[in-house]
């Protein structure tokens, strides 16, 4: 019930900083406050959170978290309301409307000493309810003197006198969880306006505060304004201490206001952590369009003031000469006024006016959705949050306009948070007039509060308020520029109100090291080149020669170098006469070799990760990619042009095996001729994509890779480029060209380590199409066991974190601060100049340091000369001389001519043209190298062509040399392992994007190998050291390191299993071995490091004077241990232990603090900026990179948060009407940079070929028959050449019962009299044929069927995707007809497409379905196939091969699938333009039995039906062709055998299609007196075969592929229950029935192994766990009754596993014995191999073998119908004791059969002789009884 003053709250808000701020700095005399700037946005997210970091930043909900302490609310329980009370939200208990929007228009009688106040209800947030409440409760303006208690009246009911907040707070329905308290829910005041409307108005002060003025209630106040518009009249009436929705304007409440006279809970002037935790930002990920006016944030483009209708302001004369600077002026607020007079000495920059407009435009991101308006930034908080901004910048430190542009937003949501809440939250409603009337920062109070702000950086920013306009402030800033007032003044922020009052503002940045920068980042990066050329070329860099050759004291630099000269002639003359003299074999290094030519594990995984994606295009269903059709894989490789990069290609290429792969191998024997798959993207190019073009457009079945190596190069549109003669827009116009995108045969793959600016809203590349290179380690696990860890970026900045010693990421400051005072010297030119011509003196006194001149050295850096001596000592510690490569980036390929020859000129005078080589790398030009180290590189690479010369840098591994890597970027070349060091100090730091810093650093990326270790050297880290030899116990372990690698200090190794850390070394900085001269010459004793092998040498005592190091003497210099350790050091290669460790990065300051520092979600800074030039922001209100993303996150955020600018090439990539841009054949290859991507693409390209060819082949099933017989007689029935067969020829030849079929090779053999079975060992069972059948794998021709994922463009129809019928548009049909045999109607369904109905005859037009039309027997069409095709098939819906157009040549035919019903929904998904016919429920379970009895059924009762409505239409009934087709679902391609017609010899086999094969059968003579017509099986050996086989037409077994006769075959059908060998069954009993069967021997047919589905896939499984499990045969048949384990298999195929696995213990006498089979009675079952089988047939008038003296060994009935009787059975010949089994469904019919074939009187039976199928009652068993013959 109390009231709470000043400091109640624990938070700390805007104004408590700001009141710390201005009381230290009023009682501080000599330190400097921290601005209040850095303690609210800046510094929040580095410090530990502090007592108050976890309050909310919505003061609300901080006023409604209930106690004052951080305890947790106390929950509070309302009292009951009394009864009949109204308990409404938003109405008091006498349920009167106490709303705001209700009672505004209302009058409303308020007592004397009462206002009028809103009090907020949690239950009904977007409400106020209307108070009346006792003044003197309510605190004054100043946060004060508000008596405790409380006294209030109900404005809806009148009722008066409320004592408690309690009691009033329930009376209003406030509904509160936690103690009601009157400052916690009375919030506003309650205001009319102008309208006589109740609005909300100020806030309630409840917290303490001492404005100056007095608080107004002016009863008419105006709406809401943000303060910047409004007139001075409006903004008197508006209150400076309150702001809305809870929280205190910035700026407002402490408005002319000194010290606070109260210190606030939480502020210390001491401490400022306890500040720093209130201005977490909140990150809201919220898409919002940028708007059009954006400008980018990192790069600054120079442009034209604008045009200002007033005075115009006149630039001094000889501004840089005097100031030594050129100003940049930030545009801000307001027109600047025109510039005249020295302007070319002036910059104007749009940047910071572009950041104001970005910032204005953030509140568009919720009114896009419906929210209702949220006021911007004010201009004034604007300009002073600029202030506070370049207050807290670094004296070095150059503005980043994305640091502005966070730091807008941050104090936008921090002003709206409620808003931002509300719309998150609830967002469906426009919340009603949710600003309310905040109280923004007023004009007159900016000035002041600025110039506070700047005042606490001394002079660094200085306010200009006074000027009456923004032409008198600049000419205040120039003249005080002139007079020298500004020396030590950074940044000139310029304040004036205009005429209008509006505020106007610009930003001189005067500051040198900052104006230059700004200078030199407004020009292009071509611009830059172009200036740093004209500086060199014209002479301007004279005087700076001059100046550094000058070594003041110590001479100058060409006299030294002169005497060095004549000193090292001598030496070396005198030298190389002894070694001439004594010369001997010298020792050779064993360590070398090279290893660029390896392939990697984690390569392979890419390449497969590539060619995935590329399937997963092919198997869309947008039909982008017919992988099926291409037979070819040709490529192009683009890259840069850069000559080391192309040849670098050429080389990967040629050492890959992938030429080899594509067949391309005998087309390129040498390295000359694989250029033609190379390519540089310059005018040259043009002419080979042109030539791809034309290639692909004839050659339709060859698939073209288009590379796209170093994607980011060249982003430029060749729309906005113009054209021309430029370079610009080569890469869009050539790769973006209109038919690269339309060929379906080229598929265009973009390879980067940097795709961030591909990525963008407008990209080409679909996300699902982005392939990102995976981590290697898991939890430290190498996933790819290679033993190597990528060392890249990421490990270089872990590197400045880990405190172990240097860091492998530095930056030099000796050099920075010696480039800071020259940079001031020489003031006009560029800053590249100047850094080069510094590094250009450091290592040319770094060498002749190195070379014995130590006094020289302070004129170098330690960092410097640690390089040198590391580059001259390496070559001596190796009998080869290998030694390390120090890389020098010098973009300017002007500047990079004079290091080379300004180096080369120092190293010649020094005497060491033979320790070291400096090349030059410019990637116009090869690669050019003395014959002293050609010589060595031949050696060493063990080349014997006398021309060679490397054309790569990896070629110059381990070879001692500077390489000075020119170019505005690199460009994709690989560096060797050698790299030591990487000297960055000369890089732009004025491009701060993403992409050119770590392109950069992306020179350093290293592959670090746990390769061979050195198990002498306890120094490498690799070494299989002891536990002991690591002991941090002792100091001289600790620190033994070479000299030379004392700068590695990370441990690279430490997170690669099994590698022991490398231990730190002793010192920062220690120094190398000094001269590398003749050791007998006086010189300075090397330093040498301390050696944990030889005590002598102690670690030496650290020293911060490198020339005090040098002159200490050292025990080393003794000559007997110092001859012996140098041979030691001599003999151990320093190159070969080195290939293990990251080379060492030196970088400019600036790059390095972005680079190191960490933004708010911890990662480094770098992230966070413009991922390049082309791109800029979609908005600024957007969310940082998190730590956590993954690259493929990472991809979304960019194309999420960026677009590209109009000189981007994906700039027109936006189509009207689609959804999406993205192009079909287009991926994106991401990974770090010289991590592999070359070699991976590569493989890709080898194995893309390789499944290419694969899909062009099949796997074919290619056995030589069966139970071939070379003892029959060569009889030739049919003349050599005969086209058709002769029904009396055939009628004339006896049926051959033996099967050929390699399938049956495990079956049992159907007995013949002219057949005698080979004499062979073990026959294999037929499951073991059946897993290891021979094949062949053979390619598709072009007439191959094809299962669901073949797609190309003919067969879009045909498989139902032609746009006129729609997917999946079918309908269901039944069809019904009775059969005798099973006693019942049929019911069959039919699937017919929309396309498909005219097959059918209807009562009416989709009424009910008739039949099936059939043609007429005279019928003949060129383009028709007559018969129609039905496949049965089952698990086979992907993999069946259904697709016949090819097959069939494009001709018309009507192809039926037959499948069972609960397969039908998948098999219409993926063949949604076939006709199906569903078979019924019951024959779920059946066998090929089933299929193909309804199969034959059907079409002969559709027969009689066809020919019913002929009659009809004047027919005869017999002309109605009566022939079908029964194809097996792996029939693949057909083949006809060429014979010579006068010879009789056979020729080739070729592949033809099936429409040929069908029209020559159907065309035969006589073809309607057939029963049965087939094909031979393919074999490729069927030429060697003998016998009948060479006949073009047989009689035999037909399989696979039938030409059937229905109404012939009337009274033969197939058995509907059998599960295998039902084709055996049904060709016997069709011969038996007198039906002529026909193969036509000159065509084949090929069958495609399918292992997946089919009839064979029936598992039997036990009936309880219905879980396959192991059964033996023996257990598939049981006694009946007994209680013995079920079986869930059907008893059909039990019966037939058991009688195969068992018959021959059931037919012992028959076993083994052709001679005494068993006789089959009308039906074939297979015994088992060693079991014969005699087939004979009961019916009357049927074709049998003669068996008269024939003894069988067995009786096999099954299901006997009325035709067996017990005389027929009485002709046939018993051994005594053989075995009779006969088979019939149930008991009761098996008794009756024994009874009716008077079995009893010849055969004995036995009780236990009874068997039954071991199927439960309900499974319908099947019954046996075995018996033997007296």
């Amino acid at each position: 019930m109390g009231n709470s003053y000043a400091g109640q709250l624990r938070t700390t808000r805007f104004e408590e900083v700001l009141h710390s701020s201005i009381e230290a700095s009023l009682r501080s005399n000599t330190v400097v406050p921290r601005p209040v700037f850095s303690q609210l946005y800046l510094e929040a997210e580095n410090h530990p959170t502090s007592q108050n970091a976890g309050r909310t930043e919505n003061e609300e909900d901080e006023e409604e978290d209930g106690s004052e302490s951080n305890s947790p609310p106390i929950l509070y329980q309302m009292k009951t309301p009394p009864e009949g009370s109204c308990t409404t939200d938003g109405f008091c208990q006498a349920g009167k409307d106490l709303r705001l929007g209700s009672m505004a228009t209302d009058s409303l009688e308020v007592p004397p000493g009462f206002l009028l106040v809103g009090a907020k209800s949690p239950s009904i947030p977007d409400h106020i309810l209307v108070c009346a409440v006792d003044r003197r409760f309510i605190p004054d303006e100043r946060g004060h003197n508000a008596l405790l208690g409380f006294a209030g009246n109900c404005m809806g009911c009148g009722e008066k006198g409320f004592r408690y907040f309690t009691e009033f707070s329930h009376h209003i329905n406030l509904k509160l969880t936690t103690q009601p308290k009157k400052q916690k829910h009375l919030k506003h005041y309650l205001l009319r306006n102008a309208q006589g409307q109740l609005v909300k108005g100020p806030l309630i002060c409840w917290k303490g505060i001492d404005p100056v003025g007095p608080l107004h209630l002016p009863e008419n106040p105006h709406a809401l304004t943000n303060g910047n518009h409004c007139p001075p009249s409006q903004q008197a009436l508006q209150q400076p201490g309150v702001a809305s929705h809870g929280r205190p304007s910035v700026i407002g409440t402490i408005t002319n206001a000194g010290p606070p006279k109260k210190r606030h809970k939480g502020w210390s002037p001491e401490s400022s952590k306890a500040n720093d935790a209130a201005a977490k930002a909140v990150s809201t990920a919220t898409t919002g369009p940028r708007s059009d006016n954006g400008v980018p944030v990192s790069v600054s483009q120079g442009s034209p003031p604008t045009l200002a209708s007033g005075e115009s302001v006149t630039v001094p004369e000889n501004l840089v000469q005097t100031c030594k600077l050129q100003p940049v002026i930030f545009k801000g607020h307001g027109n600047l006024p025109v510039l005249c007079g020295n302007t070319a000495e002036v910059q104007v920059s749009a940047l910071l006016q572009a950041c104001y407009r970005n910032s204005q435009a953030l509140p568009r991101v919720y009114e896009q959705y419906g929210a209702a308006p949220i006021q911007p930034l004010s201009t004034e908080m604007q300009i002073l949050l600029t202030v506070y901004y370049l207050v807290q910048l670094g004296s070095h430190q150059m503005p980043l306009m994305e640091d502005l542009e966070q730091i807008f937003m941050r104090s936008w949501r921090e002003s709206h948070l409620t808003e931002i809440r509300q719309y998150q939250q609830t967002r469906p409603q426009i919340p009603p007039q949710l600003p309310g009337l905040a109280q923004p920062l007023t004009p007159s109070q900016l000035p002041w509060l600025a110039r506070l702000a700047a005042s606490s950086c001394g002079d660094g920013v200085l306010v200009l308020d006074t000027a009456a306009s923004l032409a008198d402030g600049l000419r205040v800033t120039f003249q005080r520029l002139v007079d020298g007032k500004l020396a030590q003044t950074n940044y000139v922020v310029i304040i004036c109100m205009g005429k209008s009052q509006d505020i106007e503002s610009c930003v001189v940045v005067t500051g040198k090291h900052q104006t230059r920068a700004l200078a030199e980042s407004m020009l292009s990066p071509g611009d830059n080149l172009k200036a740093i050329s004209y500086e060199v070329y014209s002479g301007m860099t004279t005087e700076l020669r001059a100046y550094f050759n000058s070594l003041g004291p110590d001479g100058d630099m060409e006299s030294l170098l002169e005497k060095a000269s004549a000193e090292s002639s001598g030496h070396f003359s005198l030298s190389s006469s002894q070694e001439s003299v004594g010369d001997s074999p010298k020792p050779t290094c064993s360590e070398y070799h090279a290893e660029w030519h390896e392939i990697r594990a984690i390569q392979l995984a890419v390449a497969r990760k590539l060619l995935s994606h590329v399937c997963a295009i092919a198997d869309s269903s947008t039909q982008n990619l017919d992988l099926g059709s291409f037979d070819k894989v040709e490529f192009l490789i683009c890259v840069p042009p850069s000559e080391v990069t192309f040849q670098q290609i050429i080389l990967h290429l040629w050492n890959s095996g992938v030429l080899h792969e594509l067949g391309l191998d005998q087309e390129c024997l040498s390295l000359k001729q694989v250029e033609q798959y190379v390519v540089k993207l310059d005018q040259d190019a043009v002419e080979k994509i042109d030539s791809l073009i034309q290639k692909s457009k004839m050659n339709p079945y060859t698939l073209y890779i288009l590379v796209h190596d170093h994607a980011h190069w060249d982003l430029s549109s060749a729309h906005y480029s113009g054209g021309g003669g430029s370079r610009e827009g080569l890469v869009d116009s050539l790769l973006n060209c209109r038919q690269i995108r339309d060929a379906p045969n080229i598929l265009t793959l973009h390879v980067t380590s940097f795709p961030f600016a591909l990525q963008t809203q407008y990209t080409r590349v679909s996300p699902y199409n982005e392939i990102h290179w995976p981590s290697t380690f898991n939890n430290d696990v190498d996933l790819y066991n290679e033993k190597t860890k990528y060392f890249g970026i990421s490990e270089l900045l872990d590197s400045t974190h880990t405190g172990a010693g240097l860091p492998l990421l530095r930056f030099d400051s000796s050099f920075e601060n010696m480039a800071a005072a020259v940079e001031d010297r020489f003031p006009k030119l560029h800053s590249a100049v100047i850094r080069t011509h510094i590094l250009l003196q450091h290592y040319s006194v770094a060498l002749m340091v190195a070379s014995g001149q130590s006094h020289l050295q302070k004129h170098t850096s330690v960092e410097t000369l640690e390089i040198v001596q590391c580059l001259l000592s390496s070559a001596q510690r190796c009998p080869s001389n290998h030694g390390h490569m120090v890389l020098l980036r010098v973009p300017s390929p002007a500047l990079a001519l004079v290091t080379q020859q300004r180096l080369t000129h120092v190293r010649d005078k020094l005497g060491l043209q033979n320790q070291f080589e400096v090349v030059l790398g410019n990637p116009t030009s090869a690669l050019s190298l003395g014959k002293h180290f050609l010589d060595q590189l031949k050696v060493w690479l063990k080349v014997q062509d006398p021309d060679w010369t490397p054309r790569t840098y990896l070629e110059l591994e381990a070879l001692p040399c500077i390489l000075i890597l020119t170019g505005m970027e690199p460009l994709g070349e690989s560096l060797p392992r050698s790299l030591k060091y990487c000297d960055l100090r000369v890089i732009s730091s004025a491009f701060l994007q993403r992409t050119p810093l770590e392109q950069e650093l992306g020179l350093a990326a290293y592959l670090v190998k746990a390769g061979a270790r050195d198990p002498h050297d306890p120094r490498d880290p690799r070494a299989a050291t002891t536990g002991s030899d690591l002991s941090e116990s002792d100091p001289e372990k600790l620190c033994s390191t070479d000299n030379e690698e004392e700068e590695v200090v990370v441990d690279v190794n430490s997170d690669l299993p099994g590698l022991d850390p490398s231990p730190p070394p002793a010192s920062q900085h220690s120094q190398s071995d000094g001269s590398i001269l003749d050791p007998e010459k006086p010189q300075p004793p090397p330093q040498l490091p301390p050696d944990p092998r030889d005590p002598t040498r102690a670690a030496p005592a650290a020293t911060t004077d490198p020339s005090t190091a040098q002159r200490r003497p050292s025990k080393s210099t003794s000559s007997g241990s110092s001859s012996t350790r140098a041979s030691t050091l001599r003999q151990r290669c320093s190159w070969a232990r080195n290939r293990s460790r990251p080379p060492v990065v030196l970088l400019p300051r600036a790059a390095y603090e972005v680079l190191t520092a960490l933004d708010a979600s911890g990662l480094p800074k770098s992230t966070s900026l413009l991922p390049h030039a082309a791109v800029e922001w979609a908005s600024s209100f957007r969310p940082l990179l998190s730590k956590i993303m993954t690259c493929t996150e990472q991809s979304l955020y960019y194309r999420q948060w960026t677009v590209p600018r109009p000189n981007h090439m994906d700039s027109s990539n936006r189509a009207e009407g689609r959804a999406d841009n993205f192009h079909p054949r287009r991926l994106l290859l991401s990974g770090p940079p010289q991590v592999g991507k070359t070699g991976a693409y590569l493989q890709f390209l080898g194995i893309l070929s390789r499944m290419l060819i694969r899909l062009m082949q099949v796997d074919i099933y290619d056995e030589e028959d069966i139970n071939c017989s070379d003892k029959l007689p060569l009889v030739q029935y049919h003349q050599a050449g005969v086209t058709w067969p002769s029904t009396d020829i055939l009628r004339s030849m006896s049926f051959d019962y033996t099967i050929h079929d390699p399938k049956y090779e495990g079956i049992s053999l159907i007995y013949s009299t002219e057949h005698t079975p080979a004499e062979e060992g073990n026959p294999r069972r037929q499951e073991d044929v059946y897993l290891r059948r021979r094949t062949s794998r053979i390619k598709l021709s072009k007439y191959a069927a094809y299962n669901t994922y073949h797609h190309c463009e003919q067969c879009h129809q045909y498989m139902g995707f032609n746009p006129r019928y729609q997917l999946y548009e079918s309908t269901l049909h039944t069809f019904t007809f009775s059969h005798l045999l099973l006693g019942e109607e049929i019911q069959l369904y039919f699937i017919i497409p929309k396309s498909k109905e005219h097959h059918f005859a209807f009562s009416q037009p989709g009424g009910q379905l008739e039949s099936l039309r059939l043609p007429l027997a005279s019928d003949w069409n060129p383009d028709c196939i007559k018969s129609p095709i039905f496949t049965p098939t089952t698990g086979r819906h992907e993999h069946g091969l259904f697709n016949l157009y090819h097959a069939m040549d494009g001709a018309a035919h009507l192809h039926i699938l037959v499948i069972k019903e609960y397969e039908m929904a998948v098999y219409k998904k993926y063949w949604p333009n076939h006709i199906m016919l569903v078979l019924p429920t019951t024959f779920n379970g059946a066998g090929i039995g089933a299929a193909h009895f309804l199969i034959k059924e059907l079409s002969y009762h559709n027969l009689e039906l066809e020919r019913s409505r002929r009659v009809e239409h004047g027919s005869r009934a017999q002309d109605v062709w009566p022939f079908i087709i029964l194809a097996d679902d792996s029939c693949v391609m057909w083949n006809a055998l060429d014979v010579d017609p006068k010879s009789g010899s056979k020729g080739t086999e070729r592949n033809v299609s099936l429409k040929q094969v069908l029209q020559h059968m159907e065309s035969s003579a006589d073809i309607t007196q057939y029963g049965l017509c087939g094909l031979r099986k393919w074999s490729s050996r069927y030429g060697n075969q003998t016998g009948r086989h060479r006949e073009p037409f047989s009689r035999g077994h037909l399989h696979d592929f039938l030409l059937l006769n229905v109404d012939l075959t009337q009274n033969v059908q197939y058995n509907q229950n059998r599960f295998t060998c039902d084709d055996v069954d049904f060709n016997l009993r069709a011969h038996s029935a007198g039906l002529l069967v026909c193969r036509f021997n000159n065509f084949s047919v090929m069958k495609k192994q399918i292992t997946i589905g089919g009839y064979r896939t029936f598992i039997v499984k036990t009936k309880m766990t219905d879980v396959p499990t192991t059964v033996q045969p023996s257990q598939y048949i049981c006694a009946p009754d007994s209680k013995h384990t079920f079986l869930s298999t059907p008893a059909q195929l039990l019966l037939e596993k058991y009688l195969q696995h068992t018959s021959h213990k059931l037919f012992p006498l028959s076993a083994h014995c052709y001679s005494h089979p068993v006789l089959s009675v009308d039906c074939y079952l297979n015994l088992g191999p060693e079991v014969t089988v005699c087939f004979v047939s009961s019916r009357p008038h049927s074709i049998n073998l003669s068996t008269t003296d024939l003894l069988f060994g067995g009786l096999l009935l099954y299901f006997c119908d009325s035709f067996v009787t017990p005389g027929f059975l009485k002709k046939f010949h018993f051994l005594q004791g053989a075995t009779l089994c006969v088979i019939c469904p149930n008991r009761s019919s098996l008794r009756q059969t024994v009874v009716r074939l008077e079995l009893e009187d010849e055969w004995r039976f036995r009780l236990s002789d009874e068997f039954q199928t071991a199927n439960a009652k309900e499974d319908q068993p099947l019954f046996f009884l075995t018996g033997k013959h007296i």
